[in-house]
Protein backbone atom coordinates (compact mmCIF):
# COMPACT_ATOMS: atom_id res chain seq x y z
CA UNK A 1 0.00 0.00 0.00
CA UNK A 2 1.53 3.11 -0.98
CA UNK A 3 0.89 6.49 0.17
CA UNK A 4 1.65 9.80 -1.17
CA UNK A 5 3.03 12.81 0.27
CA UNK A 6 0.99 15.86 -0.27
CA UNK A 7 3.09 19.36 -1.04
CA UNK A 8 4.23 21.68 2.10
CA UNK A 9 2.50 25.08 1.73
CA UNK A 10 4.12 27.72 2.32
CA UNK A 11 2.30 31.35 3.88
CA UNK A 12 3.13 35.38 4.59
CA UNK A 13 1.13 37.09 6.28
CA UNK A 14 0.86 40.85 6.01
CA UNK A 15 0.06 43.22 8.73
CA UNK A 16 -1.97 46.72 8.93
CA UNK A 17 -2.97 48.82 12.16
CA UNK A 18 -2.31 48.61 15.53
CA UNK A 19 -0.61 45.99 18.05
CA UNK A 20 -3.72 43.73 18.29
CA UNK A 21 -3.43 43.75 15.00
CA UNK A 22 0.22 42.50 15.05
CA UNK A 23 -0.58 40.05 18.10
CA UNK A 24 -3.41 38.81 15.84
CA UNK A 25 -1.37 37.86 13.19
CA UNK A 26 0.93 36.10 15.56
CA UNK A 27 -1.95 34.11 16.11
CA UNK A 28 -2.95 33.28 13.11
CA UNK A 29 0.98 32.34 11.91
CA UNK A 30 0.79 29.69 15.15
CA UNK A 31 -2.81 28.42 13.36
CA UNK A 32 -1.35 27.98 10.11
CA UNK A 33 1.70 26.17 11.00
CA UNK A 34 -0.18 23.85 13.55
CA UNK A 35 -2.06 23.25 10.46
CA UNK A 36 1.18 22.44 7.98
CA UNK A 37 2.08 25.44 6.60
CA UNK A 38 5.35 27.03 6.35
CA UNK A 39 6.75 30.23 6.14
CA UNK A 40 7.42 31.48 2.61
CA UNK A 41 11.05 31.96 1.72
CA UNK A 42 11.68 35.76 1.38
CA UNK A 43 11.38 36.94 -2.41
CA UNK A 44 9.03 33.95 -3.29
CA UNK A 45 5.27 34.32 -3.47
CA UNK A 46 3.97 32.34 -0.85
CA UNK A 47 0.88 29.46 -1.70
CA UNK A 48 -0.96 31.51 0.82
CA UNK A 49 -0.92 35.29 1.38
CA UNK A 50 -3.24 36.84 4.65
CA UNK A 51 -3.88 40.15 4.45
CA UNK A 52 -4.63 41.35 8.27
CA UNK A 53 -6.51 44.42 7.86
CA UNK A 54 -7.56 48.03 9.89
CA UNK A 55 -10.43 50.07 9.04
CA UNK A 56 -9.54 52.97 11.24
CA UNK A 57 -7.94 55.18 7.99
CA UNK A 58 -9.76 55.54 4.88
CA UNK A 59 -6.74 54.97 3.27
CA UNK A 60 -6.74 51.59 4.65
CA UNK A 61 -9.21 50.27 2.16
CA UNK A 62 -7.46 51.27 -0.65
CA UNK A 63 -4.43 49.63 0.37
CA UNK A 64 -6.21 46.73 1.11
CA UNK A 65 -7.94 46.65 -2.70
CA UNK A 66 -5.00 47.64 -4.55
CA UNK A 67 -2.31 45.28 -2.68
CA UNK A 68 -4.97 42.42 -3.15
CA UNK A 69 -5.41 43.26 -6.69
CA UNK A 70 -1.77 43.27 -7.52
CA UNK A 71 -1.96 39.34 -6.51
CA UNK A 72 -4.62 38.73 -8.87
CA UNK A 73 -2.84 38.45 -12.04
CA UNK A 74 0.00 35.91 -10.28
CA UNK A 75 -3.24 33.59 -9.11
CA UNK A 76 -3.70 32.19 -12.43
CA UNK A 77 0.03 31.46 -12.92
CA UNK A 78 0.71 29.78 -9.18
CA UNK A 79 -2.15 26.91 -9.54
CA UNK A 80 -3.15 26.14 -5.69
CA UNK A 81 -2.30 30.14 -4.30
CA UNK A 82 -5.22 31.13 -2.11
CA UNK A 83 -5.41 34.85 -0.69
CA UNK A 84 -7.34 35.43 2.82
CA UNK A 85 -8.39 38.88 4.44
CA UNK A 86 -9.47 39.07 7.60
CA UNK A 87 -9.16 41.92 10.22
CA UNK A 88 -11.16 44.57 11.18
CA UNK A 89 -11.80 46.20 7.39
CA UNK A 90 -12.48 42.36 6.75
CA UNK A 91 -15.09 42.51 9.41
CA UNK A 92 -16.56 46.00 8.48
CA UNK A 93 -16.97 45.36 4.75
CA UNK A 94 -17.81 41.80 5.22
CA UNK A 95 -18.98 39.77 1.81
CA UNK A 96 -18.56 43.11 0.40
CA UNK A 97 -14.89 42.38 -0.26
CA UNK A 98 -15.62 39.55 -2.15
CA UNK A 99 -17.73 41.46 -4.68
CA UNK A 100 -14.86 43.91 -5.11
CA UNK A 101 -12.13 41.37 -5.67
CA UNK A 102 -13.77 37.93 -6.37
CA UNK A 103 -10.27 36.47 -6.28
CA UNK A 104 -10.07 36.00 -2.65
CA UNK A 105 -10.55 33.10 -1.17
CA UNK A 106 -11.51 33.81 2.42
CA UNK A 107 -12.95 36.46 4.36
CA UNK A 108 -13.24 36.03 8.07
CA UNK A 109 -13.40 38.58 10.94
CA UNK A 110 -12.03 39.76 14.19
CA UNK A 111 -14.27 37.46 16.10
CA UNK A 112 -13.39 34.37 14.57
CA UNK A 113 -9.50 33.78 13.76
CA UNK A 114 -9.56 30.34 14.87
CA UNK A 115 -12.04 29.50 11.92
CA UNK A 116 -9.35 30.82 9.22
CA UNK A 117 -7.58 26.83 8.55
CA UNK A 118 -11.22 25.08 8.08
CA UNK A 119 -12.52 28.02 5.90
CA UNK A 120 -9.02 27.50 3.28
CA UNK A 121 -9.70 23.75 3.41
CA UNK A 122 -13.10 24.26 2.25
CA UNK A 123 -12.67 26.77 -0.21
CA UNK A 124 -9.83 24.81 -1.70
CA UNK A 125 -12.43 21.18 -1.68
CA UNK A 126 -15.19 23.33 -2.93
CA UNK A 127 -13.78 25.51 -5.54
CA UNK A 128 -15.49 28.67 -3.90
CA UNK A 129 -15.06 31.97 -1.77
CA UNK A 130 -15.73 30.95 1.86
CA UNK A 131 -16.73 33.94 4.22
CA UNK A 132 -17.15 33.98 8.30
CA UNK A 133 -17.95 36.89 10.10
CA UNK A 134 -19.28 36.12 13.66
CA UNK A 135 -21.21 39.57 15.45
CA UNK A 136 -19.39 38.41 18.49
CA UNK A 137 -16.43 36.65 19.84
CA UNK A 138 -16.74 33.17 20.50
CA UNK A 139 -13.81 32.32 22.47
CA UNK A 140 -10.78 34.45 23.83
CA UNK A 141 -8.08 34.22 21.14
CA UNK A 142 -5.42 33.81 23.98
CA UNK A 143 -6.59 30.07 23.92
CA UNK A 144 -5.14 29.87 19.92
CA UNK A 145 -1.60 29.01 19.28
CA UNK A 146 0.96 31.73 18.76
CA UNK A 147 4.27 32.11 16.62
CA UNK A 148 5.59 34.96 17.55
CA UNK A 149 8.62 36.69 16.13
CA UNK A 150 10.05 37.87 19.01
CA UNK A 151 12.37 35.92 21.41
CA UNK A 152 12.82 38.33 24.27
CA UNK A 153 9.27 40.16 23.93
CA UNK A 154 5.26 39.53 23.78
CA UNK A 155 2.33 41.51 23.49
CA UNK A 156 -0.26 39.92 26.48
CA UNK A 157 -3.89 40.57 26.22
CA UNK A 158 -5.58 41.74 28.77
CA UNK A 159 -8.93 42.34 27.05
CA UNK A 160 -10.82 42.85 24.04
CA UNK A 161 -13.14 45.37 22.33
CA UNK A 162 -14.08 49.07 23.72
CA UNK A 163 -16.81 50.40 25.90
CA UNK A 164 -16.37 54.29 25.10
CA UNK A 165 -18.35 55.38 22.11
CA UNK A 166 -15.92 57.94 20.16
CA UNK A 167 -17.61 59.61 17.72
CA UNK A 168 -14.39 59.33 14.81
CA UNK A 169 -13.68 56.19 15.64
CA UNK A 170 -15.13 52.85 13.67
CA UNK A 171 -13.49 50.26 16.48
CA UNK A 172 -15.83 49.50 19.08
CA UNK A 173 -18.36 48.70 16.35
CA UNK A 174 -15.68 46.04 14.73
CA UNK A 175 -14.11 44.58 17.78
CA UNK A 176 -17.43 44.45 20.26
CA UNK A 177 -17.86 45.63 24.24
CA UNK A 178 -15.00 45.09 26.13
CA UNK A 179 -14.09 41.97 27.11
CA UNK A 180 -12.03 40.78 30.31
CA UNK A 181 -9.55 37.92 30.90
CA UNK A 182 -9.30 36.85 34.47
CA UNK A 183 -5.50 37.88 36.27
CA UNK A 184 -4.76 34.28 36.94
CA UNK A 185 -5.25 33.54 33.32
CA UNK A 186 -2.97 36.40 31.98
CA UNK A 187 -0.36 35.71 34.77
CA UNK A 188 -0.03 32.03 34.01
CA UNK A 189 0.49 32.85 30.35
CA UNK A 190 2.94 35.45 31.30
CA UNK A 191 4.78 33.27 33.36
CA UNK A 192 4.65 30.45 30.35
CA UNK A 193 6.25 33.17 28.30
CA UNK A 194 9.13 33.99 30.90
CA UNK A 195 9.94 29.85 30.81
CA UNK A 196 10.37 30.37 27.02
CA UNK A 197 12.87 33.56 28.08
CA UNK A 198 10.35 36.13 27.59
CA UNK A 199 11.79 39.26 29.03
CA UNK A 200 9.66 41.97 28.48
CA UNK A 201 5.87 41.67 27.71
CA UNK A 202 3.35 44.58 26.44
CA UNK A 203 -0.05 44.52 28.24
CA UNK A 204 -2.33 45.32 25.46
CA UNK A 205 -6.10 46.23 25.78
CA UNK A 206 -7.97 48.99 23.38
CA UNK A 207 -8.87 51.02 26.26
CA UNK A 208 -6.31 49.10 28.89
CA UNK A 209 -6.55 50.72 32.12
CA UNK A 210 -10.43 50.14 32.15
CA UNK A 211 -9.62 46.19 32.41
CA UNK A 212 -11.64 44.56 34.94
CA UNK A 213 -14.68 46.69 34.38
CA UNK A 214 -16.34 43.27 33.05
CA UNK A 215 -16.08 41.58 37.17
CA UNK A 216 -16.42 44.87 38.72
CA UNK A 217 -12.82 45.51 39.73
CA UNK A 218 -12.03 49.39 39.58
CA UNK A 219 -8.46 48.47 41.01
CA UNK A 220 -7.77 45.77 38.62
CA UNK A 221 -5.21 46.94 36.42
CA UNK A 222 -3.01 48.10 38.85
CA UNK A 223 -3.48 45.11 40.72
CA UNK A 224 -2.21 43.30 37.54
CA UNK A 225 0.55 45.50 37.08
CA UNK A 226 2.12 44.97 40.97
CA UNK A 227 1.38 41.40 40.26
CA UNK A 228 3.42 40.99 37.22
CA UNK A 229 6.33 42.52 39.62
CA UNK A 230 6.24 39.14 41.64
CA UNK A 231 7.13 37.52 38.07
CA UNK A 232 10.96 35.96 38.89
CA UNK A 233 12.79 36.40 35.33
CA UNK A 234 10.74 39.26 33.79
CA UNK A 235 12.39 42.29 33.43
CA UNK A 236 10.36 44.90 31.47
CA UNK A 237 6.53 45.39 31.65
CA UNK A 238 4.92 47.84 29.18
CA UNK A 239 1.38 48.94 28.18
CA UNK A 240 -0.85 50.10 25.86
CA UNK A 241 -2.60 52.29 25.15
CA UNK A 242 -4.70 53.88 28.33
CA UNK A 243 -7.64 56.29 28.26
CA UNK A 244 -7.50 59.43 30.49
CA UNK A 245 -10.75 59.22 31.34
CA UNK A 246 -9.94 55.46 33.38
CA UNK A 247 -6.48 56.94 34.60
CA UNK A 248 -5.96 57.11 37.96
CA UNK A 249 -3.77 57.34 41.06
CA UNK A 250 -3.37 54.18 41.95
CA UNK A 251 -2.08 53.25 38.50
CA UNK A 252 0.39 55.77 38.61
CA UNK A 253 1.79 54.68 42.20
CA UNK A 254 1.84 50.92 40.93
CA UNK A 255 3.81 52.20 38.06
CA UNK A 256 6.04 53.78 39.75
CA UNK A 257 6.58 51.22 42.96
CA UNK A 258 7.06 48.06 40.50
CA UNK A 259 10.75 47.54 39.31
CA UNK A 260 9.71 46.25 36.17
CA UNK A 261 7.29 48.36 35.01
CA UNK A 262 8.92 50.78 32.57
CA UNK A 263 8.71 54.97 32.81
CA UNK A 264 7.06 55.06 29.84
CA UNK A 265 3.52 56.06 28.67
CA UNK A 266 1.59 56.27 25.74
CA UNK A 267 -1.58 57.77 26.20
CA UNK A 268 -3.55 59.64 23.71
CA UNK A 269 -4.38 63.21 23.46
CA UNK A 270 -6.70 63.46 20.30
CA UNK A 271 -7.02 67.20 20.54
CA UNK A 272 -5.72 69.84 22.60
CA UNK A 273 -9.34 71.47 22.56
CA UNK A 274 -12.04 71.35 25.04
CA UNK A 275 -14.59 71.62 22.54
CA UNK A 276 -13.79 68.97 19.83
CA UNK A 277 -12.84 66.67 22.90
CA UNK A 278 -16.56 67.15 23.98
CA UNK A 279 -18.05 66.77 20.11
CA UNK A 280 -15.32 63.95 19.97
CA UNK A 281 -16.72 62.27 23.08
CA UNK A 282 -13.75 62.28 24.80
CA UNK A 283 -14.28 62.12 28.43
CA UNK A 284 -12.11 64.09 29.78
CA UNK A 285 -10.63 67.76 29.16
CA UNK A 286 -7.37 69.54 28.50
CA UNK A 287 -6.32 70.57 32.05
CA UNK A 288 -7.23 66.88 33.13
CA UNK A 289 -5.09 65.28 30.37
CA UNK A 290 -2.07 67.49 31.13
CA UNK A 291 -2.69 66.96 35.13
CA UNK A 292 -1.98 63.02 34.32
CA UNK A 293 1.32 63.83 32.98
CA UNK A 294 2.10 66.13 35.92
CA UNK A 295 1.06 63.24 37.96
CA UNK A 296 3.23 60.96 35.95
CA UNK A 297 5.91 62.68 35.49
CA UNK A 298 6.00 63.63 39.83
CA UNK A 299 6.12 59.63 40.54
CA UNK A 300 8.49 59.08 37.40
CA UNK A 301 10.49 61.82 36.39
CA UNK A 302 12.24 60.30 33.60
CA UNK A 303 8.92 58.67 32.05
CA UNK A 304 9.03 59.37 28.69
CA UNK A 305 5.34 60.72 27.61
CA UNK A 306 4.00 59.95 23.80
CA UNK A 307 0.76 60.49 22.13
CA UNK A 308 -1.98 59.87 19.23
CA UNK A 309 -3.47 63.04 17.67
CA UNK A 310 -5.88 63.72 15.59
CA UNK A 311 -5.90 67.32 13.08
CA UNK A 312 -8.83 68.55 11.12
CA UNK A 313 -12.12 66.85 12.89
CA UNK A 314 -14.81 67.94 11.25
CA UNK A 315 -15.89 71.58 12.28
CA UNK A 316 -12.27 72.40 14.39
CA UNK A 317 -11.38 75.94 14.16
CA UNK A 318 -7.85 77.88 13.80
CA UNK A 319 -8.41 78.69 17.54
CA UNK A 320 -9.24 74.49 18.24
CA UNK A 321 -5.92 73.68 16.73
CA UNK A 322 -4.20 76.75 18.44
CA UNK A 323 -5.19 74.81 21.98
CA UNK A 324 -4.31 71.51 20.39
CA UNK A 325 -0.93 73.56 20.06
CA UNK A 326 -0.70 74.50 23.12
CA UNK A 327 -1.18 71.18 24.79
CA UNK A 328 1.75 70.13 22.78
CA UNK A 329 4.20 72.86 23.92
CA UNK A 330 2.76 72.21 27.59
CA UNK A 331 3.04 68.19 27.73
CA UNK A 332 6.98 68.08 26.14
CA UNK A 333 5.57 64.86 24.47
CA UNK A 334 9.16 62.22 23.00
CA UNK A 335 6.87 61.44 20.37
CA UNK A 336 3.56 61.63 18.70
CA UNK A 337 1.71 59.63 16.51
CA UNK A 338 -0.17 62.90 14.48
CA UNK A 339 -3.42 61.51 11.99
CA UNK A 340 -4.63 63.67 9.52
CA UNK A 341 -8.38 63.45 10.16
CA UNK A 342 -10.43 60.63 7.96
CA UNK A 343 -13.96 59.98 7.45
CA UNK A 344 -15.27 56.76 8.34
CA UNK A 345 -18.56 55.71 7.58
CA UNK A 346 -20.98 54.40 9.78
CA UNK A 347 -19.51 56.85 13.04
CA UNK A 348 -21.20 60.24 13.77
CA UNK A 349 -18.10 62.51 12.60
CA UNK A 350 -17.82 60.98 9.41
CA UNK A 351 -22.31 62.45 8.49
CA UNK A 352 -21.27 65.68 9.59
CA UNK A 353 -21.52 68.34 6.99
CA UNK A 354 -18.31 70.67 8.66
CA UNK A 355 -16.00 68.34 7.22
CA UNK A 356 -12.36 70.52 7.43
CA UNK A 357 -11.12 71.22 3.78
CA UNK A 358 -8.29 69.11 3.19
CA UNK A 359 -5.53 71.94 2.38
CA UNK A 360 -6.30 73.59 5.42
CA UNK A 361 -5.82 69.79 7.52
CA UNK A 362 -2.89 69.57 5.32
CA UNK A 363 -1.59 72.51 6.79
CA UNK A 364 -1.80 72.31 10.81
CA UNK A 365 -1.21 69.15 10.39
CA UNK A 366 2.78 70.27 8.61
CA UNK A 367 2.48 72.86 11.53
CA UNK A 368 2.23 69.87 14.53
CA UNK A 369 4.60 68.01 13.39
CA UNK A 370 6.92 70.90 12.90
CA UNK A 371 6.87 71.55 16.52
CA UNK A 372 6.38 68.26 18.00
CA UNK A 373 10.04 67.12 15.80
CA UNK A 374 11.49 69.93 17.63
CA UNK A 375 10.25 69.10 21.27
CA UNK A 376 11.29 66.25 20.32
CA UNK A 377 14.72 66.86 19.29
CA UNK A 378 14.85 69.16 22.36
CA UNK A 379 14.27 66.23 24.88
CA UNK A 380 16.42 63.96 23.26
CA UNK A 381 19.38 65.91 23.40
CA UNK A 382 18.83 66.27 27.09
CA UNK A 383 19.85 62.96 27.41
CA UNK A 384 23.15 63.63 26.12
CA UNK A 385 25.97 62.36 28.50
CA UNK A 386 23.36 60.04 30.15
CA UNK A 387 23.70 56.22 30.59
CA UNK A 388 20.65 53.85 28.72
CA UNK A 389 20.34 50.09 28.91
CA UNK A 390 19.04 49.08 25.61
CA UNK A 391 17.33 45.75 24.48
CA UNK A 392 18.62 44.49 21.23
CA UNK A 393 16.10 43.92 19.22
CA UNK A 394 15.85 40.78 16.68
CA UNK A 395 16.55 42.15 13.33
CA UNK A 396 18.79 44.54 12.60
CA UNK A 397 18.07 47.25 9.04
CA UNK A 398 20.26 48.83 6.62
CA UNK A 399 21.52 52.02 8.92
CA UNK A 400 22.70 49.60 11.35
CA UNK A 401 24.48 47.34 8.26
CA UNK A 402 26.16 50.52 7.23
CA UNK A 403 26.89 51.88 10.44
CA UNK A 404 27.64 48.40 12.06
CA UNK A 405 25.48 49.74 15.60
CA UNK A 406 22.84 47.70 16.82
CA UNK A 407 18.79 48.92 17.68
CA UNK A 408 17.27 48.60 20.30
CA UNK A 409 15.22 50.32 23.29
CA UNK A 410 15.82 51.83 26.61
CA UNK A 411 13.88 51.45 29.56
CA UNK A 412 11.50 54.44 28.35
CA UNK A 413 11.67 53.08 24.52
CA UNK A 414 13.61 55.42 22.91
CA UNK A 415 14.94 53.68 20.49
CA UNK A 416 18.54 53.87 20.71
CA UNK A 417 21.49 52.57 18.05
CA UNK A 418 24.64 51.45 20.11
CA UNK A 419 28.17 51.19 18.60
CA UNK A 420 28.40 47.07 18.13
CA UNK A 421 30.87 46.14 21.55
CA UNK A 422 33.74 43.40 20.71
CA UNK A 423 31.76 41.18 23.03
CA UNK A 424 29.39 39.15 21.01
CA UNK A 425 25.83 40.42 21.43
CA UNK A 426 22.17 38.30 20.64
CA UNK A 427 18.82 39.71 20.56
CA UNK A 428 17.47 40.16 23.86
CA UNK A 429 20.84 40.74 25.44
CA UNK A 430 21.18 44.18 27.32
CA UNK A 431 24.00 46.51 26.28
CA UNK A 432 24.68 49.56 28.52
CA UNK A 433 26.17 52.59 26.86
CA UNK A 434 26.24 56.81 26.64
CA UNK A 435 24.47 58.38 24.70
CA UNK A 436 26.24 60.54 22.30
CA UNK A 437 23.73 62.43 20.25
CA UNK A 438 20.36 62.99 20.86
CA UNK A 439 18.63 62.84 17.16
CA UNK A 440 14.96 63.64 16.69
CA UNK A 441 13.52 60.38 16.58
CA UNK A 442 16.71 58.19 18.24
CA UNK A 443 19.48 58.43 20.23
CA UNK A 444 22.99 57.18 19.12
CA UNK A 445 24.62 55.89 21.96
CA UNK A 446 28.74 54.70 20.74
CA UNK A 447 30.24 54.73 24.33
CA UNK A 448 29.58 51.37 25.34
CA UNK A 449 29.63 50.51 29.06
CA UNK A 450 28.98 46.79 29.02
CA UNK A 451 27.18 44.00 27.78
CA UNK A 452 24.69 41.56 30.16
CA UNK A 453 23.74 38.11 28.39
CA UNK A 454 20.39 37.16 29.18
CA UNK A 455 17.99 34.06 28.89
CA UNK A 456 16.03 36.09 26.00
CA UNK A 457 19.59 35.75 24.31
CA UNK A 458 19.68 32.24 24.96
CA UNK A 459 16.72 31.25 23.73
CA UNK A 460 17.79 33.42 20.26
CA UNK A 461 20.24 30.81 20.08
CA UNK A 462 18.55 28.01 20.32
CA UNK A 463 15.93 29.29 17.87
CA UNK A 464 18.60 29.84 15.28
CA UNK A 465 20.56 26.45 15.95
CA UNK A 466 16.95 24.60 15.83
CA UNK A 467 15.52 26.42 12.62
CA UNK A 468 14.70 23.81 9.72
CA UNK A 469 12.34 23.77 6.77
CA UNK A 470 11.15 26.32 4.23
CA UNK A 471 12.05 29.60 5.00
CA UNK A 472 14.51 28.92 7.09
CA UNK A 473 15.41 32.30 9.38
CA UNK A 474 12.60 34.34 7.20
CA UNK A 475 10.18 35.78 8.74
CA UNK A 476 6.41 35.08 8.60
CA UNK A 477 4.82 38.06 9.41
CA UNK A 478 5.11 41.23 7.58
CA UNK A 479 3.80 44.23 9.39
CA UNK A 480 3.36 47.47 7.06
CA UNK A 481 1.85 49.97 9.87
Amino acid sequence: MSSTTLPVRTYEVRTYGCQMNAHDSERIAGLLEQSGYVPAAEGTLADLVVYNTCAVRDNADQRLYGNVGQLASRKPENPGMQIAVGGCLAQKDQRAILTKAPWVDVVFGTHNLGSLPSLLERARHTGESQAELLDELAAFPSSLPTKRESTFGAWVSISVGCNNTCTFCIVPSLRGKEKDRRPGEILSEITGLVQQGVIEVTLLGQNVNAYGVEFGDRQAFAKLLRACGDIEGLERVRFTSPHPKDFTDDVIAAMAETPNVMPQLHMPLQSGSDRVLAEMRRSYRADRFLGILENVRAAMPHAAITTDIIVGFPGETEADFEQTLEVVRRARFSGAFTFQYSPRPGTPAGSREDQVPAEVVTDRYNRLVALQNDIAWQENRKLEGTVVEVLIAEHEGKKDHDTERLSGRHLDNRLVHVARPSTPVRPGDLVTARVTYGAPYHLIADDVIGVRATRAGDAADARRHTATGVGLGMPAIRQDL
